[in-house]
Order: C-alpha cells, then sequence, then structure tokens
C-alpha cells in the first residue's frame, strides 16, 4: 500500500510538471511569436524610404534608391529634356545695350596688308551679360532752409519719405536683404556679409537686417489678410502639415494653398486645422483631424501619391499580392484622366468609369479577403485601444470607406492626383530648418510664415520677389488679384 501510495504521489507530482512546462511551453511560443512580430516590424521599418512611405527623402542618407527605379508614377514615354513646342528662355541679344566696345584689325590674315577704317563692310555683334563691379550709390537729400523776409521766421523744405536720418541704406537694399533672408533663406549674419561682399555695405550688421525684415512684415498685413481671403471660400485647395522647432518646442506648420495663393500659419498643435475653411474641396493626406474640425467644407480628396507609396511598400515589404493591381489602377486612371484632358473633355465616359470603380472594388475586397484569412496580430504587453492591424489591412479599409474621396481625381477633373501643390509649398520650409535648425521666437517663427506666403504667391504670379517685396500693398494686391 506504501509503494501505491508512493507511486500515486509521484504520478501527481508528475502531472503538475508537466503542467507547468505546457504552461512554460505556451509562453515560449507566445514570446516567440511576439519576437517574431515585433522583429517583422522592425525590418519593414528599416525596409522604408522616401520612395514607399512617409519618410523625407532626408532620411534616406547614403541608402537612397535610385530616382528612375523608383518611380511611382512609371515612365511617361517622352524623350528626356525639352518637350515639342516648349519656348526656350536661354540667353538672347538686348537691341540697346549698356555699353559698346569697338574692335578693329590693323592687318589683313591674307596679304598681311595694312587695314584703314575705310575697308570695313559690316560688324559682327557679341554680347557680354556681366554684374557692374559692386558699389553702393550714394544719394544727399538737401533740403532748403528759408528765412522769410517778412517775420523773419525759419522754414524748412521737407525731406522724401522715408528719409529720416542723416545716413540710412535705402530701400533697394533693404530689399535685397530681405530676399536673401527669407526668400533665399541666409541666415541674418550671413546676409550682412553678403551685402558687405556684394553690394559693398560695410556698416551693416545683422540686427539692422531682422529689423527690416520685421517692418516688411508688419507693412504687409493687408496683403497676407487679402491672400487669405483668396483661399477661404470655395475652389480647390491643399493643406498639409509639418513639424519645426520654434522657441526650442515642436510647433506645426499649417499650409493652404492653390495655384494662385499660399498661406503659412504657426500653431502649437498638429490638430489646429485650418477649421476657417469654407466650401469648395480640400486635398490632403487622410489628417483625421481635417475629417473631424472642418465642418465647412464640402467634399474632401486624399492624395494618391501617399497611396503609391505606401502600396509600394506593402508589395515590396510584406508581399502582398493585391498592391501591384491597385498600384496599376491608380497610374491608368490617372493616364486616362490626363488623356482626357487632352482631348478637351471634362469627365470620364460613364461606362469607362464605371468599369474603373469596379476593378477598383474588386481589388479592396480580395485584399481584404487576405486579410481576414490571417491570424490576428499579437497585442504588446500593456497595449490598449482597438486591436492592432496590419498595415495593409489599415490601407484597405481607408480605400473602402473613403472610396469616393480616394477617386476624387477621377469624378472631378479639376481635383489633381496628388498633393504635391501642398508638399512643394512646405518643401523650403523644410530647407530652412536644415539651414538654421530652429526659429528662436514665436513671433519670429510668424514674420517669417507671413513673408513667405508673400513670396510663394508672387511667384505663382510671375512676379520678380525683389522688385514684389518694394512694392505698396496696394499695389501688390492688385497685381495679386489680376
Amino acid at each position: 500500500m506504501d509503494r501505491i501510495a508512493a507511486l500515486e504521489q509521484k504520478l501527481v507530482e508528475l502531472l503538475l510538471a508537466n503542467g507547468r512546462l505546457r504552461e512554460d511551453l505556451a509562453a515560449a511560443l507566445g514570446l516567440i511569436a511576439r519576437l517574431e512580430q515585433d522583429n517583422a516590424d522592425l525590418r519593414a521599418q528599416l525596409a522604408k524610404n522616401s520612395g514607399n512611405s512617409g519618410k523625407p527623402p532626408s532620411s534616406d542618407g547614403l541608402k537612397k534608391p535610385p530616382r528612375a527605379a523608383g518611380s511611382l508614377r512609371g515612365r511617361s514615354g517622352k524623350k528626356s529634356g525639352g518637350q515639342v513646342g516648349h519656348k526656350g528662355a536661354g540667353l538672347r541679344p538686348v537691341s540697346t545695350p549698356d555699353k559698346i566696345e569697338t574692335h578693329e584689325a590693323r592687318q589683313c590674315t591674307h596679304c598681311q596688308g595694312a587695314l584703314t577704317s575705310a575697308m570695313a563692310t559690316g560688324v559682327e555683334k557679341r554680347q557680354v551679360f556681366d554684374i557692374p563691379e559692386p558699389r553702393l550709390e550714394v544719394t544727399e537729400h538737401q533740403a532748403a532752409i528759408y528765412c522769410c523776409a517778412h517775420c523773419q521766421g525759419v522754414t524748412r523744405a521737407a525731406f522724401p519719405e522715408g528719409v529720416t536720418g542723416q545716413t540710412q541704406y535705402g530701400p533697394r537694399l533693404r530689399q535685397t536683404a530681405i530676399y536673401y533672408n527669407v526668400a533665399q533663406l541666409v541666415p541674418e549674419d550671413r546676409v550682412a556679409q553678403m551685402m558687405r561682399d556684394l553690394h559693398g555695405a560695410v556698416s551693416l550688421c545683422s540686427a539692422s537686417v531682422v529689423n527690416w525684415v520685421n517692418a516688411q512684415a508688419e507693412a504687409m498685413g493687408a496683403v497676407i489678410a487679402h491672400i487669405l481671403s483668396r483661399l477661404t471660400v470655395g475652389g480647390v485647395r491643399h493643406l498639409d502639415e509639418t513639424g519645426l522647432r520654434v522657441a526650442g518646442k515642436l510647433h506645426w506648420l499649417h499650409s493652404v494653398s492653390n495655384a494662385a495663393f499660399t498661406h503659412y500659419r504657426f500653431s502649437q498643435t498638429r490638430g489646429d486645422v485650418p477649421t476657417f475653411l469654407e466650401g469648395g474641396t480640400i486635398v490632403h493626406d487622410h489628417f483625421k483631424s481635417y475629417y473631424a474640425h472642418m465642418s465647412g467644407v464640402d467634399v474632401h480628396a486624399l492624395c494618391g501619391a501617399h497611396h503609391l507609396r505606401e502600396l509600394k511598400a506593402i508589395a515590396e515589404i510584406e508581399e502582398e499580392p493585391w498592391a501591384e493591381p491597385m498600384t496599376a489602377l491608380f497610374i491608368d486612371l490617372n493616364r486616362m484622366k490626363h488623356e482626357a484632358m487632352a482631348r478637351g473633355e471634362t469627365a470620364l465616359a460613364n461606362a469607362a468609369l464605371a468599369a474603373s470603380i469596379a476593378d477598383y472594388r474588386a481589388i479592396v475586397a480580395q485584399g481584404l479577403a487576405l486579410h481576414e484569412a490571417l491570424p490576428p496580430l499579437i497585442d504588446k504587453p500593456g497595449a490598449r485601444g482597438r486591436k492592432a492591424r496590419r498595415a495593409g489591412h489599415n490601407l484597405l479599409i481607408r480605400l473602402r470607406d473613403y472610396e469616393a474621396d480616394v477617386l476624387r481625381f477621377i469624378t472631378d477633373f479639376d481635383v489633381p492626383f496628388t498633393n504635391n501643390e501642398a508638399e512643394q509649398v512646405l518643401r523650403m520650409m523644410k530647407v530652412r530648418m536644415k539651414i538654421s535648425g530652429c526659429f528662436r521666437t514665436l513671433a519670429g517663427a510668424r514674420v517669417f510664415a507671413q513673408l513667405r506666403s508673400l513670396i510663394s504667391t508672387a511667384r505663382k504670379h510671375d512676379l520678380n520677389i525683389v522688385h514684389a517685396l518694394g512694392l505698396p500693398p496696394d499695389q501688390l494686391i492688385l497685381a495679386f488679384s489680376g
């Protein structure tokens, strides 16, 4: 009996040990699964670059993929360089040169005989365009002082407006300094150095440049208000935002733009989207705050370039079979749209549109079926909220739920396929941060944003920027209204 009891006790211990081993095995398998999932996530992050994600090109480093090989829009079929009908912009001779230098020959190159001016039969002309040697042109203003013969009172003639100091720099030099600083993104101390080297302004300091920039922004307040008013109501507007360091903290630069106007605005939060916009269509990258807070806007359109980058990552990294057909469909739809526009059409034919939408829905359904058959992702320790989904699954749900906004570019030819307009107007602002690192004050950042709004808008109206910076506000508003 003692032996049987001992065996039964041993059996119980073995069963308990077996249970513990099974628990340990299950925990180990769960840990392995989580590590495999983390490994896959890390590999996916390492495989992402500016061509298959929203990462900026500057993050690619030395591993940046070749641009042509990574093109998302495919080959256009056109030869590189200028296209047929393109009007060149080369250097052309002028009819009235500033200076003429004559060159004469004294001896015949054939018989070595002497040549005289009477033997000349014509001239061959060549023009050299160059910059005059830098020097400041000093204008002295002399205001006459009078003594009245009747009452002996002293009267002084008035100086021109703006001539306030005994010595001062003139408006053209100030405009040039502002242009270097705000348009070409040269820091203030280097602007002062450039003005000394290029223009002979030997006593100019960086503080003067800062003061001129601030004064210019204040003077152009009415122009900035006009730009914003032209973007507020109706039409197709492009929206985007990017993070910038201001006064040591993360701030957000929001942009609203179209083909003719650009407006920049700094905010402390990314979600502070331009809720003042009314009507029309806004093109963006599916930032949720645009949907949540912009109730005054009628229609949304999503950027196709963002979708192409996401699809490229899903095809290359996750190897999901539906991604390449969807990419090809987007490219074909954009091509069909441009071909129709070239023929003078304003919409796709109903049959072509219906077939394209049917193909779109079929690919989305194929992708969703794939993800529904896959095992769910393992929640990370401490994870809260909705259950995590794969990147491809999230994109498919967006393509399904926001179908009208995704395909807006083929149902409304005024809406482009991409949000490149917004990305282009933000690009120079990011260059500014690469050069200077940050803005020291929020006030300085807002001054810069105001003047960049003016400069970007002036470029879209083909205005000379230095000349535009010198125009009175009413004339600049008139130029922007034309």
